[in-house]
């Protein structure tokens, strides 16, 4: 006898019911061939409703749709019923969790680089962005090289500069991705047993890693883009009221591909009285806060052009915030839902414990770990970590999009210096690296006072940026088991393999760090991508 009650429908409604439903009989069931407005509006409807979503569906909604097409084929359903709910439910009445109820894939594409990090500010939304790995970025489009062209510095007397400036820049790049793919491969000539293929993609991969920091900010990206409508109302609520023009005027073509799909999720975002006023708010405490950070710090921006000295004594990574009882709160919230005590009762005995009894708690909750995915419980997130760091940019874009920790990031300029790659030292072509990001740094100089805003375009990637990462132990267990791995980028493994450091030297926090068994040490493994590309290699097959 099955648990479950099956329900009972018509010949006339299971044929229509098939189309919109993944069966019939069962508890769990997916709707497919219906817009994302119809299934949030059906959510919403079902959460004040007595009636099964399948019932609702056909009392309710299928007086709308047209079932005279081929069953192959998306349903074609009316909309307006679909938006009077939402109307009411969702914004005359402010329910923003009905808004969580839809989905939209958004494809963003020829963002900048500075843009990118704007995009995937949010935390419950998905993101998949371009590679500077397994790109080329010397080829154009529409017969341009790929960076962003802002319309006020094309249109001023910069602007000829800056787009002659962008295009010998890119001229140098180009220019040095053969030099290094012809240097690398002669320093690792391709194994016994290993493809062509395998060797020259894993040769192509450290050519673009090595050079990528000569790429200014400005160098187009494409993003993929998953997020209820509840994520992009706060999204395009935020890129409205951003200094950046670019991600002002970005907002408004993502608003408007939006509504075609999801239209009652955002029609706040735009009302004066409502997104509008959120808008103004967001623009208005970031202004006057960078206004008294001025007046109190005397730190504002600046031109200050960089070289590779700069701030070289500066720490990469410095730990500024750790609970030096973290351990213990650990072990007590890993023991809490297997006893019936108060936590702070359950903290007092693991304090008069034996520091081998906590490490059999901490052993026990972590488990056998076979592979880095499996990861223990939310005890972990009892601890916490807070860095001060100062990496490249090319680093910490792919630092920040660990979007679920705290991140937070000062303007890129050139004046803490660029990271020079010893490879590039190695195959001596230091020269004309140096010279690009010279000419990158007196770009940004010329375009400061004028430009504030767009003046970080012209800064490359290998520039160093500070940035604060907050995170506890559970986040700081994916990113650094992540971020380490052998195939990694050197320079986020560098800046991750400190954070595990200071983890266990600096905080004494030894039982933490050793449950990321995954995080990985060993130096430079020459070329980071062969492992990867040959595993990819033996998935594929003959």
């Amino acid at each position: 006898m099955s648990v479950y009650v099956t329900e009972e429908f018509s010949e006339g409604e299971a044929d229509i019911l098939r189309r919109y439903f993944t069966n019939l009989d069962g508890p769990v069931f997916a709707l497919v061939n219906l817009p994302e407005v119809v299934k949030g509006a059906l959510f919403a409807r079902y959460s004040r409703s007595s009636k099964s979503l399948r019932r609702l569906f056909l009392d309710e909604f299928v007086a709308e749709l047209d079932i005279s097409g081929d069953l192959g084929i998306d349903a074609t359903i009316g909309l307006r019923r679909a938006e009077e709910l939402y109307d009411r439910v969702f914004f005359e009445y402010g329910d923003d969790s009905v808004a969580q109820l839809g989905g939209v894939h958004l494809a963003c594409e020829q963002a900048s680089n500075l843009l990118t990090k704007v995009l995937e500010w949010g935390r419950l939304m998905s993101y998949l962005e371009q590679s500077t790995r397994y790109i080329p970025y010397d080829t154009r489009l529409g017969g341009r090289y790929r960076f962003h062209r802002d319309p006020a510095v094309l249109q001023s007397h910069l602007g000829t500069r800056y787009v002659g400036d962008m295009d010998r820049m890119f001229d140098a790049y180009g220019e040095l991705v053969p030099v290094m793919s012809e240097f690398f491969r002669e320093s690792f000539p391709k194994a016994p047993g290993d493809s062509d293929f395998v060797h020259r993609q894993a040769i192509r991969a450290k050519a673009f890693d090595t050079l990528r920091g000569m790429l200014p900010a400005a160098s187009l990206s494409n993003v993929g883009i998953y997020g209820t409508g509840q994520g992009y109302e706060a999204l395009l609520l935020r890129m409205r009221s951003h200094w950046l023009p670019e991600a002002r005027s970005y907002a408004d073509l993502m608003l408007e591909e939006l509504r075609k799909v999801v239209p009652s999720f955002l029609k706040r975002v735009d009302l004066p009285d409502r997104g509008g006023a959120w808008s103004d708010y967001l623009g208005a405490t970031r202004d006057g806060t960078a206004a008294l950070a001025a007046e109190l710090l005397g730190d504002g921006p600046s031109g200050l052009a960089g070289s590779a000295g700069d701030d070289s004594g500066a720490a990469e990574v410095t730990l500024i915030d750790f609970d030096p009882d973290a351990e213990i709160k650990m072990v007590a919230a890993m023991l809490y839902p297997h006893s019936h005590l108060a936590e702070d009762e359950i903290e007092q005995r693991v304090r008069s414990m034996s520091t081998e009894d906590r490490l059999r708690v901490v052993r026990a909750y972590t488990g056998d770990r076979s592979n880095r995915r499996h990861k223990p419980g939310r005890a972990l997130e009892r601890c916490s970590y807070r860095f001060d760091v100062l990496a490249d940019y090319g680093a910490f874009r792919d630092l920040q999009r660990h979007r679920m920790l705290t991140i937070e990031w000062q303007s890129l300029s050139p004046r803490h210096g660029y990271v020079r790659p010893a490879g590039v030292v190695a195959a001596g072509c230091a020269e004309a690296f140096d010279a690009s990001m010279g000419r990158s740094a007196a770009l940004h100089d010329a375009m400061i006072n004028d430009f504030p805003a767009q003046a970080s375009y012209a800064v490359a990637l290998g520039y160093r940026v500070r940035f604060v990462i907050q995170m506890n132990a559970r986040e700081a267990m994916h990113l650094l088991e992540l971020r380490t791995t052998p195939q990694g980028h050197a320079a986020y493994r560098r800046v991750a393999q400190e954070m595990h450091r200071l983890v266990a030297e600096q905080a004494g926090h030894h039982a933490v760090a050793e449950m990321m068994s995954f995080v990985d040490h060993t130096p430079d493994p020459g070329l980071e991508r062969l492992e990867a590309e040959r595993r990819a290699e033996q998935r594929r097959g003959p």
